[in-house]
């Protein structure tokens, strides 16, 4: 098996997560906050999904699908275009709320569907290639799509437990 195939395996494995975070919950469901500066389900999923869209489109030299595709517009939410929700505050996270489960889901799946066919043209020698060097050492291919996959991993587990606080409720 070739690398790369472990990552669009391991990216699919992200995308069958956010859909059973989100199944079947109501608008209620998808927004409450266990706490008063705690995340909703709604905001975990955007936030991994915009993680992935800006860091993915960012080392492939793509354009994110939440402009492109105009995911912005159909979100509406009143937060700057490029923001992917590093560092919101309890008043921003309040800010993302969305008509259905279906709108989280057919983004997620976009950027989903644009990483793969970015995945799957990767060859070896990629993943060694520098996409970021702002950090010391710079940061390469490899480590930010391992980076991605550990940060959508880690929010769409959230996700889940917060899934289940809230059908135990």
């Amino acid at each position: 098996m070739h690398a790369k195939d472990i990552l669009v395996d391991a990216y699919t494995r992200i995308q069958e997560e956010v859909h059973a975070a989100v199944e079947d919950l109501t608008l209620d469901d998808l927004h409450r906050r266990p706490g008063p500066d705690a995340n909703s389900v709604a905001w975990l999923v955007w936030h991994l999904t915009r993680v992935q869209d800006d860091h993915v489109a960012g080392a492939f030299d793509l354009d994110q699908v939440w402009l492109t595709q105009e995911w912005e517009k159909r979100f509406g939410l009143d937060l700057k275009p490029r923001d992917i929700g590093y560092g919101h505050t309890s008043a921003q996270v309040a800010k993302v709320r969305v008509d259905s489960a279906d709108l989280l889901t057919g983004y997620y799946d976009a950027v989903h569907a644009q990483s793969l066919e970015a995945l799957r043209g990767l060859t070896a020698a990629d993943l060694d290639r520098v996409v970021d060097e702002n950090w010391d050492p710079p940061v390469t291919l490899a480590v930010r799509l391992v980076s991605v996959l550990s940060d959508d991993l880690q929010h769409v587990g959230q996700a889940a437990y917060l899934r289940g606080l809230l059908q135990s409720a």
